[in-house]
């Protein structure tokens, strides 16, 4: 495991003053968002650094055991309790802080990087970005959910306590329950976390209306 992931990077101008970390999901790569960025109407705000990392190949259970990208292992599509990867978890954990330092040796200021993730990507976004030992800019959590849940109220860093989270799911995803992502929202404001929760028709994907409020969410928190 290399602690500094290989990344797709996308600047919208030169000298970029904020940073945006974005995790893809299960089986997917860093090219998977890559396009969203010209999506996004981020007009009024500094440069912006797009990174897009790739997560290490694994194997995964769920996918009979064959190797992709994932950031961590998936025994069972349920989730929770004792069938969570504990140790992919924390693995690539370690890696997406890494990121953030790397951004923050490159000069961003912390306070200007976003954490954005879809899926797998989303979890790791909110289990790195809540217990992170700066304050973030902003979390984007995707069609995703909070791992290994029971954790959090012990590990998470006051930091953080206050960082805008911009929660988005579909309500027909087949892949990861509505009811799931939902329940990890309410977990996260039973803690007191700022969530913006945001729900669209759609399956396990990313819509347009979706899109248009990730740019309003990032002109909010990176201004």
């Amino acid at each position: 495991m290399s602690l500094l992931l290989d990344c797709v990077e996308v600047q919208t101008g030169p000298n970029p003053e904020r940073a945006v970390i974005w995790m893809h999901g299960l089986g997917a790569d860093g090219h998977d968002f890559q396009p969203i960025v010209a999506e996004l109407d981020l007009r009024g705000l500094p440069a912006v650094r797009f990174v897009f990392p790739h997560a290490d190949p694994r194997p995964v259970t769920i996918n009979q055991g064959m190797t992709m990208r994932a950031w961590y292992d998936i025994v069972q599509l349920s989730g929770g309790g004792r069938s969570e990867d504990e140790t992919g978890i924390r693995q690539s954990e370690r890696q997406i802080q890494a990121l953030i330092r790397r951004e923050i040796e490159r000069g961003i200021a912390v306070e200007h990087i976003v954490l954005a993730g879809f899926s797998q990507g989303c979890a790791m976004v909110l289990h790195t970005g809540l217990r992170f030992e700066q304050p973030l800019a902003g979390l984007v959590a995707l069609s995703g959910y909070l791992p290994l849940a029971d954790a959090l109220e012990a590990e998470r860093h006051a930091a953080n306590f206050r960082t805008p989270v911009f929660m988005a799911h579909g309500t027909e995803d087949p892949v990861v329950p509505f009811d799931r992502a939902e329940a990890s929202k309410e977990k996260l404001e039973s803690l007191s976390y700022p969530v913006s929760w945001h729900t669209y028709p759609m399956q396990h994907s990313v819509c347009l209306p979706e899109v248009q409020d990730i740019a309003a969410f990032l002109r909010r928190t990176l201004a």
